[in-house]
């Protein structure tokens, strides 16, 4: 083979190899698997063998009694229900393959925390249109730049029957909380001594352009803009994050106000592992969600489906509780929480050679039914279980639409835990339209600080 022919080969094999990408994400066949053995977002239908898993059967779509159209505030569809075991660290070896490692540690680190299991409700449900454009989009979205960046997708999962890590966590990354919502919400951090701290106050705006279905495209998919208005050291503070859809091509942009330079600075490193001042640094800005921004700093890896007990259905402790009652030493109220038994898609992100992050290895929890991450594992440079991390799922069932943007982190060495996005004390969460363009522009951030 002449040195021609090897450079043409090398170059079909380059072109081939570039090409993977911009496969289909599944086969039309497989997509047969969509509405019959499969939901339409792709997670079993059938329950799981001994029935402690229902088949699903559409999700929540009615709205129990003393719910108020427009309302903030979500009642307990499933206030009634006892629990049907608890698992503590006397027992908690009998179901060690239902439990994340952090679920674990925090059950032999604290003798008070405990698991109260519930019956599973299979509650996530989605608007019809969602579906279908799931449907249409399952055939031709793809990943590149190393699973990075998507394309030709838009306002539908893109990925229900994933191949890859990246797959599974783009599905994640865009998981559907509707289209706009605002909440007056809280941060909380409660240190080693058990005293609880309001890390900030604010008021939050996000936004998914990704599903507006308006449209046909949309460059970016998530956009938040906070005002903080507590407490008084940081009150007039504001934040705008922007993410892009081609993050192998483009960054997230940032900006933050401080009313004390009265003026706005692009703020770069509000990513990766930059400690979230939100959490009073217990938490890092990927931390956000249990993940959120670019993923190239780690190798995802697709592990599989489980059966895992995770936080679920938590309406107690999302939109009735109160303060006091739910941050307690050590560890949330275990009567306020609800878990269940649910499949979960598990990821697997170990840090790639030459990049850096404080966490060198994090192990992601996906629903199966809705796609947002429930619970993560992080681990530090030694190897060593550092966080844990649990999103508290309560369904808006008037969109309807998961919601997950309550979670937090326990810091399993120095011993203390954050929560992001407490709102049962302050209003809840309310669906609305986008905002017009010029409010996410960085000089509308100003306007949004005010002391």
């Amino acid at each position: 083979m002449n040195h021609k022919q090897v450079s043409s080969s090398l170059l079909l094999a380059l072109m081939a190899a570039g090409s993977l990408p911009a496969l289909a994400a599944i086969s039309a066949e497989e997509a047969k698997q969509l509405g019959s053995t499969l939901t339409a977002v792709g997670a079993e239908k059938a329950g799981n063998k001994d029935g402690s898993i229902p088949a699903y059967t559409g999700g929540l779509t009615t709205t129990p009694a003393g719910f108020k159209a427009g309302d903030g505030m979500r009642p307990n569809p499933f206030a009634a229900d006892k629990p049907k075991f608890s698992v503590d660290a006397k027992n908690m070896a009998q179901y060690a393959d239902k439990l994340t490692e952090g679920s674990k540690a925090l059950l032999q680190k604290y003798p008070s925390f405990r698991i109260d299991v519930y019956p599973t409700h299979r509650s996530v449900a989605f608007p019809k249109w969602v579906t279908d454009n799931t449907a249409k989009i399952a055939l031709k979205a793809k990943t590149s730049a190393d699973g990075r960046s998507i394309s030709d997708a838009h306002a539908g999962f893109p990925f229900p029957i994933p191949k890859t890590g990246y797959e599974a966590m783009w599905n994640h990354l865009l998981r559907f909380n509707g289209q706009a919502y605002e909440s007056k919400y809280r941060n909380l951090s409660v240190d080693a001594g058990g005293r609880a701290t309001l890390a900030v106050e604010g008021n939050s705006v996000q936004e998914y352009p990704y599903w507006d279905s308006s449209k046909t495209s949309a460059d970016i998919y998530w956009r938040i803009k906070l005002g903080y208005t507590g407490p008084s050291r940081r009150a007039g503070e504001a934040l705008l994050i922007v993410d892009p859809l081609d993050v192998g091509q483009k960054e997230r942009r940032a900006w933050s106000y401080l009313p004390g330079q009265r003026r706005v600075k692009v703020a770069p490193d509000l990513a990766f592992d930059t400690p979230n001042p939100g959490t009073a640094g217990a938490s890092t800005f990927d931390d956000i969600f249990l993940f959120n921004g670019s993923m190239d700093r780690y190798d995802f890896k697709l592990v599989g489906k489980k059966e895992m007990l995770v936080p679920y259905n938590a309406y107690a402790a999302v939109y009735q509780s109160k303060q006091d009652e739910l941050f307690k030493p050590k560890h949330l109220n275990p009567d306020l929480v609800r878990w269940e038994l649910h499949r979960v898609w598990v990821v697997e992100a170990t840090l790639r050679d030459g990049k850096r992050h404080i966490y060198s290895k994090r192990n992601f929890y996906l629903d199966e039914d809705s796609w947002a991450a429930v619970a993560s594992d992080a681990y530090d440079a030694r190897g060593q279980l550092y966080r844990a991390g649990f999103a508290y799922m309560a369904p808006s069932y008037d969109l309807p639409a998961p919601y997950t943007d309550m979670f937090g982190h326990y810091d399993l060495i120095g011993g203390v835990y954050a929560i992001t996005g407490y709102i049962a004390e302050t209003g809840g969460l309310r669906h609305g339209k986008p905002l017009p363009e010029r409010e996410w522009t960085a000089d509308s951030l100003a306007g949004a600080g005010v002391r």
